[in-house]
């Protein structure tokens, strides 16, 4: 950049940081503004139209931005006045109307157009007077006004202007109902498509009539030499199948489908419009792609998913290209830019078939994370025997097991004996442990002599494995199992065993879940504990209440949320929770108190605590409060939130005093 035009440059900075610095009440900040009105720099004219509106004395502004309408040659700075004015309200909305009896036709257009722009519905009358105005350029501008501004009047204004012996009124008008969004006949408006001045806003338009006659319509557009042309028709076509139900999407997909396939060369013309810029015309040449059902175009339909707003479209049409286009996208997804393969990817989940299985298979070896999730339940969709031995390798996939166990579900539904056959392979290979829960989900009773082979396997995340799955087949043998693996020397199998207990339930396994409540390794007693809750051990209940006095923590809380499960809240067990020195079993008692054996006692224990020096046990304790629905705790929180400091915990409270105030 040469010195002089970083010195211009310079300059208009210093002009534009010059007005922005104004304070408008200061004594000629109307001055100011008004001669920046008249700068070179757009920046600097848009700066002093922003200033004037913050001027105290609106009348006098509006009087003097008019004036500057009237400067014959300065176009510049009547833009910048034009600005300001649309932007004051109705304190500018009477001058301008007397503006429209100006001999000059200049100002009455100028006029016109402010008005149209302050986008209110009081000068619709004044308007639509203006359309019999003599000057033809006001009455355009008329009929662009009534487009901004809408209601019933101006619709139909706009509708008998479609006859107007002038072609540019005819064509305001036709911009005018586009943007209003409101269409006259579909046979009315096709008339006008066959004007080629009226051509491009004629068709727009046509894409809010009705699907049938106005698709076809559209759609043989599509083959005219004139690119702006085609532009417009794809827009139409986009705006016609936005909303659509099934049915009528099927008719226009059918109708475009009937025109689009004569049209020479309309692939290539789709596949460049699906990599223009205007997102209309993207949505329409998705529309165009799906019609036409050419799989040649899949990849640069996945491209379009760059654009957020056209995800759906591209799902939808996807779908449309067949397996031939499933296949492309398949063999090309290293090619694809992320936000293309991610949508491609979804979209194969529904495209797939058995024919898919080795594709998919391949795409697995080198795909990211997020993507290979999605292949996995693309696999399951397939409802081919040939994805079993794939899907349960991949239950060895700590990230992947969890979505290759749902994909399995439904190939199992399908072919449950080849998949019980891959499943056994699995486990007699040792593939992973995680194989043999599916497996006893899916082989029952008949694969019990398998589990309790496993339950004495010499490596323990297959013993654990084993229990819990016979704890699911049956609970007879399950609670045989889970008696002997409470013994075992691996904690993790003991920990298997307490929740294979805690799913049987029943008397017997309370009484060993009394003893697993003293095993030796922390982690066993809070499975132990969590288990009692689940089994409704209430033999455990002054186990759990011991445990609420624990120094950890962590197993004090679990015993007060077990206790709560079991119905043996009461109001001992509370204050021993609510004085721990771990406020997290402070908040899990509050949390119990509505399950208490009066509610009485359990508002008196939240009073206890909504003075309590941590800010998150004092909101826990507000809002229990409100809970329990008790009005003479009104005042306490009243109390509370007068010296309540914390943004949080004063959010509970104002909640809690709304709710037993009644508000």
């Amino acid at each position: 950049m040469s010195d002089a035009v970083q010195s211009l440059a310079a300059q208009e900075e210093a002009r534009y940081r010059a007005l922005q610095v104004v304070d408008p009440r200061a004594p000629g900040a109307l001055e100011t503004f008004t001669e920046g009105l008249h700068d070179e720099s757009w920046r600097v004219r848009h700066a002093a139209a922003e200033g004037l509106r913050r001027l105290p004395d609106a009348e006098g502004v509006v009087t003097r931005l008019i004036s500057v309408l009237g400067e014959r040659g300065e176009t510049g700075a009547r833009n910048a006045a034009a600005e300001a004015l649309a932007g004051m309200g109705t304190v500018a909305l009477r001058p301008l109307v007397l503006l429209l009896e100006h001999e000059d036709p200049d100002q009455r257009k100028l006029a016109v157009d402010i008005l149209g722009q302050s986008g209110s519905t009081e000068v619709e009358d004044v308007i639509l007077r203006s359309l019999s105005d003599v000057d033809l350029n006001v009455r355009v501008a008329a009929a662009e006004a009534l487009g901004r501004i809408g209601g019933e009047a101006a619709v139909r204004a706009l509708e008998a202007l479609l006859d107007a012996d002038t072609s540019l009124l005819r064509l305001a008008a036709l911009e005018g109902l586009a943007a209003l969004r409101k269409a006259p006949s579909t046979t009315r408006v096709m008339a006008l498509v066959e004007e080629p001045l009226l051509q491009r806003s004629a068709l727009r338009l046509l894409g809010l009539c009705p699907p049938g006659a106005s698709t076809e319509r559209i759609c043989r557009a599509l083959a005219s030499s004139v690119r702006s042309v085609r532009e417009a028709a794809l827009v139409a076509l986009g705006t016609q199948a936005t909303g659509l139900g099934p049915y009528e999407r099927n008719e226009l997909d059918a109708v475009a489908r009937s025109v689009l396939a004569h049209i020479p060369e309309m692939t290539e013309r789709v596949a460049q419009a699906l990599d223009v810029e205007d997102v209309r015309i993207r949505a329409g040449a998705l529309v165009a792609a799906g019609a036409l059902g050419e799989a040649s175009l899949a990849l640069a339909v996945a491209e379009v998913a760059r654009e957020d707003r056209l995800l759906r479209e591209v799902l939808f049409t996807l779908g449309q290209l067949g397996t031939e286009g499933r296949r492309l996208l398949l063999k090309n997804m290293g090619a694809l830019s992320l936000p293309a393969r991610t949508v491609a990817a979804e979209a194969l989940v529904l495209l797939v078939d058995a024919t898919s299985v080795p594709e998919l298979c391949a795409l697995l070896e080198w795909a990211e994370d997020d993507l290979r999730a999605v292949v996995v339940r693309a696999l399951g969709r397939t409802r081919s025997p040939e994805a079993l031995l794939p899907l349960v390798g991949l239950l060895a996939d700590a990230s992947l097991s969890g979505t290759a166990t749902r994909a399995l579900d439904q190939l199992i539904a399908v072919h449950p004996l080849a998949a019980l056959a891959a499943l056994e392979t699995a486990v007699e290979q040792r593939t992973t442990p995680v194989a043999v829960a599916v497996l006893g989900r899916l082989g029952g009773v008949q694969v019990l002599p398998l589990l309790r082979r496993l339950a004495r396997d010499v490596d323990a995340p297959w013993r654990a494995a084993a229990v819990e799955a016979a704890s699911r087949v049956s609970g007879e043998a399950g609670l045989e199992l889970a008696r002997g693996a409470l013994a075992d020397e691996s904690a993790p199998v003991r920990i298997a065993a307490v929740r294979a207990m805690g799913r049987q339930g029943g008397k017997e396994a309370g009484n060993f879940l009394g003893l697993a409540l003293k095993d030796e390794d922390r982690a066993v007693r809070l499975a132990a504990v969590e288990a009692v809750g689940v089994g409704g051990a209430t033999e455990r209940a002054l186990d759990l209440e011991a445990l609420v006095r624990h120094g950890d923590g962590a197993l004090a809380v679990l015993a007060v949320r077990a206790l709560a499960k079991l119905g043996k809240v009461g109001a001992g067990m509370l204050w021993d929770a609510l004085g721990h020195p771990d406020t997290e079993v402070v908040k899990a008692a509050l949390a119990a108190l509505t399950s208490a054996d009066g509610a009485a006692d359990g508002a008196a224990l939240a009073v206890s605590l909504v003075g309590h020096p941590r800010w998150d046990v004092r909101a826990a304790a507000a809002r229990v409060l409100g809970d329990l629905g008790r009005p003479e705790c009104l005042s306490v929180l009243q109390q509370a939130l007068a010296v309540e400091h914390d943004a949080l915990a004063r959010k509970a409270l104002v909640d809690a005093v709304a709710l037993l105030s009644g508000r």
